[in-house]
C-alpha cells in the first residue's frame, strides 16, 4: 500500500473544480454505510468519481461530506439520488491497496445538510448548512440518556462474545449526542435505519428512536439467550439419563435381573451362537458384544459397533451349499445355454470332472478372455447351473480404490466391507460361484492398486485367511469358485495372469451367428416384446440379411438389438388388431431396420491397383483393413498416414526395401523410386493402428502399384516381412481368419509358421476359407496375383 504524493491541479490531470472555495465541501457518495458524527470508519472505493473526490480532498488538505446513495446497485450516482443528510469528516489516512482499490479512514465531526449542489465534475461539491449539537440537555433528555446505557450493558452482557473495552468505552462517554451516535453507529441496523438516525437533528427524538431500535435488539438477544439455555438444559437431561440407565443397568446386574443386558444385546448373543463361527473370531466378536452393552446409545461409537456386528452376523461363516456335480447333466446345461464353443466346454466338464473327484483340491481359476457378447458371463452362470450353486458377479471395471477389493477401516465414517465380503453375504453361502468380471479394467491410483488385492483373493494358498481391512478377522475364501473376465489380457498385470488359466472365446462366424439368432436370440426378444412364436416367425434369409448388412462384430449383442427392432416392428402391428402371423422377408428389412450398414467393399476396394486387403487383431475381435498405396511425382520420399504406430511404419519401410530390391525380377523401373514420392495410407484414419502383421500386405500394395495389377478381391493376407524376403508369424490368427470369412473373403495368405494354428480355427470358418501357406513373398505375390506377375515372381 502506499499513500499518494499532494500533487499540484495540472500535475495530477484531474482539475480541481471552480465551484469549489472556502463555503463549499467536497461530497463523496457511498453506499450502505453511514459515519455518524465522533466514529472513526474506514471506507473503500473503486469508482473514479469517489477517487477524484477523495484525493481532491487529501491534496488540499480540506475536509470531506459523505452522503447515502437512495440506491446501492447504482455506480454513478447524480446529486439528485444521494441523501440531503450527512456527516462532515476529517481524513484521518488515505491508503492505495495492489489491486487498485483505494481505502480512506475517516473521522466524523458534525453533521450536515446540501442546500444546493455546486459542481458534479470531476466530483461533487455542494455548499452545505452544518447542524451543531445541543450543549444544554434538560431532566427528559437525561431520563433518556440514561435508560439508553441501562439497554446498551444489557445487550453487552446477552451478546456472547461482546468485546470488553467496548462497555468501558461507553461508560466512559459523557456527551449524550456523542453516546447516541455511537450506539447507532455499533447496532445492526440497516443503513437507510442509520440514515433516519443521521438525519434526526433534534436530540430528544433521536434518543426515542435510538432507544426503540435497541429495545428491539435487545429483546432478539433475550429471546436467542432462551432457546440457548433451553437447548443445554436438553442436552444435559440427555446425559443424565444416560448415567441413570447405566446405574439401572447395574443395579438390575446385582439383582440378577436381565442379565443379557437387554433384548438387542440378547439377540446378537443368540445369533453369534448359531453363526459358526471359527472360535478365534467368536471371542472377538463376543467381546464387541459386551463392549457394546458398555457403551449407550447416544455414543457415535455405538452406532460402529452395531453395523460391525450386524455385518459380522450376516456373513456365511459356516454355511455351504451342496454340491451336485452330474457330468451329463453339466453337459447338458452347456449346450443348451451357448451353441458352439466346444473347446471351451470341453475345458469346463473337465473342470468339473476333477472337482468331483477332487473336492479338496485347489481348482484352477479359470478366466474367459476374448471380445464383448461371446458368452462369458454366461459361460460363468452356465457352471453355476451345472453346480448347483449361487452365481455372484463382482464387477472391477473402472475401479481404482483398494478398498473396493479390501474394504475401509471400520473407524471411518460410512465404511463397508468390500465387493469381495459384500458378494458373499449376498449369496448366503460360503461357496458361490463369483465372477470377477473385467479384470483387465482394474487401474492403479493414489488410493492403491486393487490388482494387488486381487492376489491374495485369487491364490489358494493364502485366500483361506483373506483379510478385509472393515471385518478385522480372517475369512476362508477357499471353498469360492472363482471365475474371470476379461477382453484383452494385455492390461492385466503378470502376476495376476499368473494366478489364473486362460481360456480364449473367439468372435463367431456366420453360420454361428445364425444358429445362435435362431436357438437363442430369437426366443429371448420373443418372450422380451410379449409374442408368441407363431405370430412373428423370423427366416433364415431374414436373420442372414440381418447378420451380413446390419452387423459387424465379433459377438452377438448388436445382433440381438436388431432382431428385437425387427419383432417390435411386428408387436406394433399387432397391437394396432392385424391379424397374425405378421410376416417379414428380407425386402422389408430396409422399411424396418434402414439402410444397409455394411456392404462388402472387398471387390469395390481391390478393383483398382494399390489396394490390398490385410487381417487385423482389435480387442473386440479380428476385423479387415485395406493397405492404399499412392505414387506421386517427387523425389523418393516416403508418406505414411492412417494414424500408424511406430512398428507398423518400420514394416512400412521394410516393405519399400524389399520391393526396391525386387524391381528388376518384377519389371518396375528402378527410376520410379527415386523421381516419386509413394505415400501409404490405412484407413479409418481416425483409428490407432500398430504392429508388424499388416507386413505383408503393404509389400503387395505396393507390387499392385508399381506393376499396375490389381490384388483379388476375394483374397485377405497377414503376416510380418523380413528384408530376407521371409513372411514370418504373427498372432491372433484365429480372430484374423474368423473376421476374414465374415467378411466375405474366400482366400487368405498366412504365415506358414503358423500352420499350429490351424485347429484354433473354427470348423466353419476352415471349411468357408482356402488357405495359402507362405513362406517367402514370392508366394504371396504367386496367390495375390493372376497372370504374368505371378510368374515373374516365381522366375
Amino acid at each position: 500500500m502506499s499513500v499518494p504524493e499532494p500533487t499540484s491541479p495540472g500535475a495530477s490531470g484531474a482539475p480541481t473544480s471552480p465551484a469549489l472555495n472556502e463555503d463549499a465541501l467536497i461530497i463523496l457518495p457511498v453506499r450502505n454505510v453511514v459515519l455518524f458524527p465522533q466514529v472513526v470508519l474506514p471506507i473503500s472505493m473503486r469508482r473514479e468519481l469517489s477517487v477524484a473526490a477523495a484525493q481532491e480532498a487529501v491534496k488540499s488538505q480540506r475536509k470531506i461530506g459523505l452522503l447515502l446513495q437512495r440506491d446501492a446497485q447504482k455506480e454513478d450516482p447524480t446529486p439528485e439520488e444521494l441523501h440531503r443528510v450527512g456527516t462532515v469528516a476529517s481524513i484521518v489516512r488515505y491508503l492505495t491497496a495492489a489491486d487498485g482499490t483505494h481505502h480512506l479512514i475517516c473521522q466524523g465531526e458534525q453533521r450536515f445538510s446540501v442546500l444546493d449542489f455546486l459542481s458534479r465534475e470531476p466530483f461533487i461539491v455542494a455548499r452545505i448548512q452544518l447542524h451543531p449539537e445541543p450543549t444544554s440537555v434538560n431532566p427528559e433528555i437525561e431520563a433518556r440518556a440514561l435508560r439508553l446505557r441501562e439497554l446498551a450493558n444489557e445487550a453487552l452482557q446477552l451478546l456472547p462474545q461482546a468485546p470488553p473495552e467496548l462497555a468501558s468505552t461507553l461508560r466512559s462517554i459523557e456527551s449524550i449526542p456523542t453516546l447516541v451516535d455511537m450506539i447507532a453507529s455499533f447496532l445492526d441496523l440497516k443503513p437507510i435505519e442509520k440514515q433516519e438516525v443521521l438525519a434526526t437533528f433534534a436530540l430528544r427524538e433521536r434518543l426515542d428512536l435510538v432507544l426503540e431500535f435497541l429495545r428491539q435488539r435487545v429483546e432478539v438477544l433475550r429471546i436467542s439467550h432462551e432457546i440457548d439455555e433451553r437447548t443445554k438444559a436438553a442436552f444435559d437431561e440427555r446425559q443424565k439419563e444416560a448415567v441413570l440407565r447405566e446405574r439401572l443397568r447395574q443395579i438390575r446386574k446385582e439383582l440378577g435381573e436381565d442379565e443379557d443386558g437387554g433384548g438387542d444385546i440378547a439377540e446378537l448373543r443368540t445369533a453369534l451362537a448359531e453363526a459358526g463361527m471359527p472360535s478365534e473370531v467368536e471371542e472377538h466378536v463376543r467381546a464387541q458384544i459386551g463392549r457394546l452393552e458398555r457403551v449407550g446409545e447416544g455414543s457415535p461409537e455405538y452406532s460402529m459397533t452395531r453395523s460391525w456386528l450386524e455385518w459380522m452376523l450376516a456373513l456365511p461363516w459356516s454355511k455351504l451349499d451342496h454340491e451336485e456335480i452330474d457330468i451329463d447333466r453339466a453337459r447338458r446345461i452347456l449346450d443348451e445355454d451357448h451353441f458352439g464353443l466346444e473347446p471351451i466346454k470341453r475345458r469346463i466338464v473337465e473342470f468339473l470332472a476333477v472337482r468331483k473327484l477332487n473336492p479338496e483340491g485347489h481348482s484352477p481359476i479359470l478366466c474367459f478372455v476374448g471380445p464383448p457378447g461371446v458368452g462369458k458371463t454366461s459361460l460363468g452362470q452356465s457352471i453355476a447351473r451345472a453346480l448347483g450353486l449361487k452365481f455372484v458377479r463382482v464387477s472391477l471395471g473402472g475401479v481404482h480404490d483398494e478398498a473396493e477389493i479390501r474394504g475401509h477401516r471400520r473407524t471411518y465414517v460410512g465404511a463397508l466391507p468390500g465387493n469381495i465380503v459384500q458378494a458373499l453375504r449376498k449369496a448366503g453361502a460360503r461357496n458361490p460361484v463369483m465372477m470377477l468380471d473385467e479384470v483387465d479394467k482394474v487401474s492403479a491410483s493414489f488410493q492403491g492398486d486393487p490388482s494387488s488385492a486381487l492376489l491374495e483373493v485369487l491364490d489358494p494358498e493364502q485366500n483361506h485367511t483373506f483379510r478385509d481391512n472393515y471385518l478385522g478377522v480372517p475369512f476362508d475364501l477357499s471353498k469360492v469358485l472363482f471365475i474371470g473376465t476379461a477382453n484383452v489380457l494385455d492390461t492385466v498385470p503378470a502376476p495376476l495372469r499368473d494366478r489364473m488359466e486362460v481360456i480364449q472365446l473367439s468372435g463367431y462366424t456366420q453360420e454361428e451367428k445364425l444358429e445362435i439368432a435362431k436357438h437363442y436370440l430369437v426366443r429371448r426378444q420373443l418372450k422380451a416384446n410379449g409374442l408368441q412364436p407363431e405370430q412373428a416367425p423370423l427366416s433364415d434369409a431374414v436373420l442372414r440379411r440381418v447378420i451380413s448388412d446390419y452387423t459387424r462384430e465379433a459377438g452377438v449383442r448388436s445382433l440381438e438389438r436388431e432382431i428385437g427392432a425387427v419383432l417390435r416392428h411386428c408387436a406394433v402391428a399387432i397391437a394396432s388388431g392385424q391379424a397374425g402371423p405378421i410376416s417379414v422377408g428380407p425386402e422389408d428389412l430396409p422399411r424396418i431396420l434402414g439402410a444397409p450398414r455394411f456392404e462388402n467393399e472387398v471387390a469395390m476396394r481391390t478393383s483398382v491397383p494399390g489396394v490390398a486387403t490385410g487381417l487385423a487383431w482389435t480387442p473386440v475381435g479380428g476385423d479387415i483393413l485395406f493397405v492404399e498405396s499412392s505414387r506421386v511425382p517427387g523425389s523418393g520420399k516416403l508418406i505414411l498416414t492412417g494414424q500408424l504406430g511406430d512398428v507398423m511404419k518400420e514394416s512400412a519401410q521394410a516393405a519399400v526395401t524389399l520391393v526396391k530390391g525386387q524391381a528388376e525380377r518384377l519389371k518396375i523401373d528402378p527410376q520410379v523410386f527415386e523421381k516419386s514420392d509413394l505415400h501409404i495410407h490405412v484407413p479409418a484414419g481416425a483409428v490407432p493402428k500398430d504392429g508388424p502383421s499388416a507386413g505383408v500386405a503393404i509389400f503387395t500394395s505396393l507390387v499392385s502399384l508399381l506393376t499396375q495389377r490389381t490384388v483379388r478381391n476375394d483374397i485377405a493376407m497377414t503376416g510380418e516381412i523380413s528384408l530376407r524376403g521371409l513372411v514370418l508369424p504373427v498372432g491372433g490368427i484365429k480372430d484374423k481368419t474368423v473376421a476374414a470369412a465374415r467378411s466375405g473373403i474366400r482366400t487368405v495368405i498366412l504365415p506358414a509358421r503358423n500352420r499350429r494354428d490351424l485347429e484354433d480355427i473354427p470348423a466353419s470358418a476352415r471349411e468357408a476359407l482356402q488357405f495359402v501357406w507362405a513362406e517367402r513373398v514370392e508366394d504371396v505375390i504367386a496367390a495375390a496375383f493372376d497372370g504374368d506377375i505371378a510368374k515373374r515372381a516365381a522366375a
